[in-house]
């Protein structure tokens, strides 16, 4: 492999950083839970409908994988155990890896909680280059957080991106820009961004097995196999990737959602999982200093037909009685009767940040309820997600749980 450990760029070289953490939802869970360390960890839902949304690397020998059903997984490794997702805690130790980031530079571009891509070129007079920052910012991690991750160095954002997932786990790879064609000409176009098994079976029916026959490919070829994305997946295979790292990209909304081993049969079942939507959504809104100005609730039936309805509001909001309450005025625009759901879900949008503003006659019961609510997430960032609760929460359908 030509990937080297790094001496240095030339000064004109862009150096972009992808830092993937290890694991991480299985990771903070075996931090937290030190009977857990050593052993292969499951995060996901239910059995009968739950997804794997992390694996443990002591877990992924025995071929399991995320987005894999739990119940596959567990078919796969028996003796895993499975842990049901603290999404407030894996945000928590998100916001800790970012703002390391940001002690690097202020070009930091989220890709989701555990994974982003980083701009390091003007921080080299600061400290090091591309190769040194990497490792500070892993050394920090580790120090800070007793979580793992790894990093990819490269002249682009795609090179960045393969090298981190190569190095896994807690890897370091450097691609210098003279060896980018070369690391990348032997991998196997799987490896392209975007191409899944339908894809590759069209590119392999065309004789291309590795990144480096795409790049010598025939870009009309490839465009009569992939349609216009055949251009830019020639391109990448080359190496050139010209793509801006971009900062601050802002949540377009915050939602929350539920599969459920067994189907909602009633209304009253449904209503109690759309408060608890609503409560997870309004506690993300707060913990990012957010308000909506749209609620949307989708439903999905037993014969896996998924419906939406969604309503403006009069102003913003970030309190879980009124999310609630115009998911359940929304609830009313569904065709419920003699029908069965194996999900549920709520997402605020039209995001705004800060509190919402103050009315001409104020509203003390709104204001009273985000107090409250305040409370609950202060109490829950400090004795972990669920310690405290609604009373009305306290019996809940069997689920599957998974957040936007």
């Amino acid at each position: 492999m030509t990937a080297r450990d790094g001496e240095g760029y030339l000064p004109g070289v862009r150096q972009i950083l992808h830092i993937d953490m290890d694991a991480f939802f299985a990771s903070v869970e075996q931090r937290d839970d030190p009977s857990l360390r050593g052993k292969p960890v499951l995060v996901g839902g239910g059995e009968r409908r739950g997804v794997v949304a992390a694996a443990s690397y002591e877990a992924r020998p025995f071929g399991v994988r995320s987005a894999m059903p739990m119940a596959q997984a567990l078919r796969l490794c028996p003796q895993a155990i499975v842990v049901a997702p603290k999404r407030g805690r894996y945000e928590e130790a998100s916001a800790r890896v970012f703002a390391i980031f940001e002690r690097f530079t202020p070009l930091v571009e989220g890709l989701s909680l555990d994974e982003a891509f980083l701009d390091v070129t003007a921080s080299r007079r600061l400290f090091g280059d591309g190769e040194a920052i990497a490792r500070k910012i892993k050394a920090a991690i580790r120090e800070e957080t007793q979580l793992v991750a790894s990093a990819g160095v490269a002249p682009s954002k795609f090179v960045a991106k393969i090298a981190s997932d190569l190095g896994k786990p807690d890897g370091l790879l450097v691609v210098r820009e003279e060896d980018v064609a070369d690391f990348l000409a032997p991998l196997p176009i799987e490896r392209m961004w975007g191409v899944g098994p339908k894809a590759a079976d069209r590119l392999h029916s065309l004789g291309h097995e590795t990144l480096g026959d795409l790049a010598r490919a025939d870009e009309a070829s490839l465009e009569r196999a992939l349609g216009s994305w055949g251009a830019e997946v020639r391109r990448l295979a080359r190496g050139i990737d010209d793509r801006e790292v971009v900062p601050d990209r802002e949540a377009k909304s915050v939602g929350a959602e539920e599969t459920y081993d067994e189907d909602l049969r009633t209304r009253a079942a449904i209503e109690q999982t759309l408060l608890a939507h609503a409560s997870r959504v309004a506690a993300r809104l707060h913990r990012n200093g957010l308000c909506a100005s749209r609620i949307s609730v989708k439903l999905k039936r037993a014969d896996f037909t998924l419906q939406t309805r969604q309503v403006k509001l009069p102003e913003p909001v970030d309190d879980a009685t009124s999310i609630y309450e115009a998911a359940r005025e929304l609830l009313g625009r569904f065709d419920i009767a003699g029908q069965r759901f194996r999900l549920t879900g709520v997402s605020a949008s039209d995001l705004h940040p800060g509190p919402p503003p103050p009315t001409l006659f104020g509203n003390e019961e709104k204001a009273r309820r985000r107090a409250v609510e305040s409370a609950m997430g202060a109490l829950n960032a400090r004795f972990g997600e669920g310690g405290l609760t609604r009373a009305e929460l306290l019996v809940t359908p069997r689920r599957s749980d998974r957040e936007e």
